[in-house]
């Protein structure tokens, strides 16, 4: 399978590229600085936002993967990242779009976000905010033709041993953390075998 993988250099793109290649797909690393992509596969220079190569990408691949997230950056815009999901979405044709999504919008309680509840982080709210928006707008807004797919991790998602072992959900936390390689062994069991079409789901260990 041909795997298309834009912010495939950064922590959890990364692992994603590494599991794919590791089960021996045809992986392409995307990000908008030069990189050095992990071993086995192939780095190209690509953005996300770029809708007329985005097209191309998706063209000559089975399934296109964002690990992109909002900025971090106390300068930058996370709002950003709903236009990128957008265009990413727009842009992608009958190719399948699988979503390294954020876990605030899962619930922690009928109605309760884990956003909306006391022990968030302040710093992160906006962050979050941002992708929650991009979350709800492939669930209510993307065409009806579009191919999705939404991962969102545990509430803790950090390094740690590959297991090769999770628990799944849908929108609620099944555990309170994740590591990314485990994350990673998820997101490409979906892409081998798709179980959750055009909807979130949710992994911890």
């Amino acid at each position: 399978m041909k795997i298309a993988v834009y912010g495939g250099t950064g922590n959890i793109g990364s692992a994603i590229v590494a599991e794919a290649v590791r089960r021996g797909h045809q992986v392409t690393a995307l990000a908008r600085h030069q990189q050095v992509a992990p071993e086995g596969a192939t780095f190209v220079l690509g953005d996300a936002a770029d809708a007329d190569a985005t097209r191309e990408v998706a063209t000559s691949h089975d399934v296109v993967v964002s690990a992109l997230g909002p900025t971090r950056d106390p300068a930058g815009d996370p709002d950003q990242f709903v236009e990128v999901i957008r265009s990413l979405a727009d842009s992608v044709g009958p190719t399948r779009l699988v979503v390294v999504g954020g876990a605030s919008s899962l619930f922690a309680a009928p109605g309760v976000r884990l956003l909306d509840t006391p022990e968030f982080p302040e710093a992160y709210k906006r962050e979050a905010r941002a992708g929650i928006a991009a979350f709800d707008f492939l669930r209510e807004d993307a065409r009806p033709d579009l191919e999705w797919a939404y991962l969102s991790p545990a509430p803790e998602i950090g390094p740690g041993e590959r297991t090769g072992k999770y628990l799944l959900g849908l929108d609620e936390p099944v555990g309170e953390h994740i590591t990314i390689p485990d994350y990673a062994v998820a997101l490409v069991d979906e892409i081998e075998t798709p179980q959750h079409r055009r909807r979130r789901f949710t992994v911890a260990n």
